[in-house]
């Protein structure tokens, strides 16, 4: 399993270690990441980023409709796989840093929204390319981008599928920091963290996510948005999607 972990001081630091799939998430490998960090006792900060050059390149779409799953079908196994850990992180005890060392996009920039904090490398880039694949982000992490974001932003990041290179990134609010070396100085960061009153500093994470979910949508809001979700799973434009995606050309999509 390409997850890799280690504890430095009261901060554990967690490594996607897939360069060569740029860091992208499959359902063991979201799963594997979820039960790494549920796991830890004693810690006070944690930290997440990838191998290589990239932080998470998103959902690993070769193997996403393997196991014969397929685009038609009226379900996605990995969208509640995914969900699971990025509320794993979002909803932690602990203060979980993302060091954005390269690419985010799709599941990446949703599981680096899903930390309390991010630390972005200059040569990152943050995204949401769902439309040019044909697919919807879940409910949750739309919330998410929108409060970090703001409504506006949010709008251009969804419907157009803009990337955020670092500067913008950080005008916006996905990242805190822009640093020469992301993962170093989110360490740094995070080993402050750990000095400070651990009850304050995990009571205000818990305050903020109560916060946030007094303004969350209602049942039928999220019950309209998984119905949403289910008709562009089971739509022919994420069969074409997935396939131009594969075949490197761009996608010819009919709404349909």
């Amino acid at each position: 399993m390409s997850i890799d972990w280690e504890e430095r001081g009261a901060v554990g630091l967690a490594t996607i270690n897939r360069p060569e799939r740029r860091n992208a998430l499959d359902a063991e490998h979201c799963d594997a990441l979820r039960e790494r960090l549920e796991s830890q006792a004693g810690l006070r900060a944690l930290v997440i980023t990838g191998a290589g050059s990239a932080f998470c390149a998103g959902a690993d779409l070769g193997t996403r409709f393997e196991d014969g799953h397929q685009p038609s079908e009226p379900a996605d196994p990995f969208h509640d796989v995914l969900q699971r850990l990025l509320d794993a992180v979002a909803e932690h005890p602990l203060p979980v840093i993302a060091a954005v060392n390269g690419a985010a996009l799709g599941a990446g920039t949703q599981l680096a929204v899903a930390c309390d904090l991010r630390v972005s490398s200059p040569e990152a880039v943050f995204g949401i390319p769902a439309a040019r694949l044909g697919i919807m982000i879940s409910a949750a992490s739309t919330e998410r981008i929108v409060r970090v974001v703001g409504h506006a932003h949010a709008a251009e990041m969804l419907i157009t599928g803009r990337r955020y290179a670092a500067e913008d990134a950080h005008r916006v609010g996905l990242a805190h920091r822009v640093a020469q070396h992301a993962l170093a100085d989110a360490l740094s960061w995070a080993e402050e963290i750990a000095e400070l009153a651990p009850l304050s500093v995990q009571g205000h994470k818990r305050s903020l996510n109560l916060v946030a979910a007094a303004s969350a949508l209602g049942d039928a809001g999220r019950a309209e948005i998984a119905g949403l979700i289910a008709e562009t799973v089971a739509s022919d434009d994420l069969r074409e999607g997935v396939a131009a995606f594969n075949e490197k050309r761009p996608p010819s999509f009919t709404g349909r």
